[in-house]
């Protein structure tokens, strides 16, 4: 297919604790899946586009209400988004395409439940069924030599280091590595983009270094997958809670609250599914003129 140009391309940004995300309502623009890859790399450029961490798609669902496709900054199209997801249902309410406070949301992963927290017909925080987490290395997928059925506690090396990571899926990918200190900006950069794309990891993935502060608390920082060092990331608090509670660290049924560089995220595993509060936020409304892709 030859370049789409559009005019008046009408969107709304949102974040969810600095993940930022531009929504576009694909019921009306009906941008073909063969194009939203181009449409996503050009406008998620910072200082030459809108600027974003992805470029989300209000969709025609094949099973439920409304279904959310969601690219990253690269072109790849991601699986799910903890953030992302909780952006869309507030987009989708505020927008009158599905304004119920119980919604479910076909993803690339699967379905999701949002309930959503409205406050004068605007929603403050939404609450995920993000479903049950993927352990089985096979699934999720990760590549050990010692052909063992899940991944926990496992060393790589990685450059001048050797980390001990878990391995889980929250439908993505993620490298879950437990510090005893929070890790600064340099090495998150450092080693986060070799873990990513080592080897084991067919798929590549997202990785998070988390500090925990207690049965209740800790800290993530996060290497995303196909962008980089972001500001949070909902599905790997919850990858990180999982992965902390099966190593003893957190207790199943007690929330966790995990704070990511752009806020706070509760997360609560209960041994068979994870749950995810957090806060969404309309940044602005915005119409772009003329784009060719």
């Amino acid at each position: 297919m030859g370049k789409i140009l559009l005019e008046n391309l009408d969107f709304e940004k949102h974040h969810g604790l600095g993940n930022d995300y531009i929504i576009i309502n694909n019921l009306k623009w009906n941008i073909p899946d063969d194009k939203k890859a181009d449409l996503a790399i050009k406008l998620c450029k910072h200082h030459f586009s809108v600027g974003a961490d992805g470029v989300l798609f209000v969709c025609h669902p094949k099973l439920t209400e409304v279904r959310m496709k969601m690219f990253n900054p690269d072109g790849s199209q991601a699986e799910m988004c903890g953030n992302g997801v909780r952006c869309f249902a507030k987009y989708i309410y505020e927008n009158d395409i599905y304004a119920k406070e119980e919604i479910e949301i076909e993803t690339h992963k699967g379905i999701v439940v949002a309930k959503l927290k409205v406050v004068k017909n605007e929603v403050e925080t939404v609450t995920i069924d993000m479903g049950p987490p993927v352990l089985e290395c096979e699934s999720i997928p990760v590549n050990l030599e010692s052909l063992v059925n899940r991944c926990v506690n496992e060393s790589i090396v990685v450059l001048d280091k050797i980390f001990n990571f878990t391995a889980v899926s929250m439908g993505n990918p993620h490298a879950v590595i437990f510090t005893r200190n929070v890790i600064n900006d340099e090495n998150l950069k450092k080693y986060g983009v070799v873990i990513e794309s080592n080897k084991i990891f067919p798929k590549k993935t997202n990785v998070e270094f988390v500090n925990v502060l207690s049965k209740e608390e800790a800290v993530l920082r996060v290497f995303e997958r196909g962008v980089g060092v972001t500001n949070s990331c909902g599905t790997g608090s919850c990858a990180a809670v999982v992965a902390g509670t099966i190593l003893g660290l957190f207790s199943e049924n007690i929330p966790v609250t995990v704070h990511n560089d752009g806020g706070d995220l509760k997360i609560t595993y209960n041994g068979k599914t994870v749950f995810m509060e957090g806060p969404t936020v309309k940044v602005f409304k915005g119409v772009i003129d003329r784009i060719e892709f």
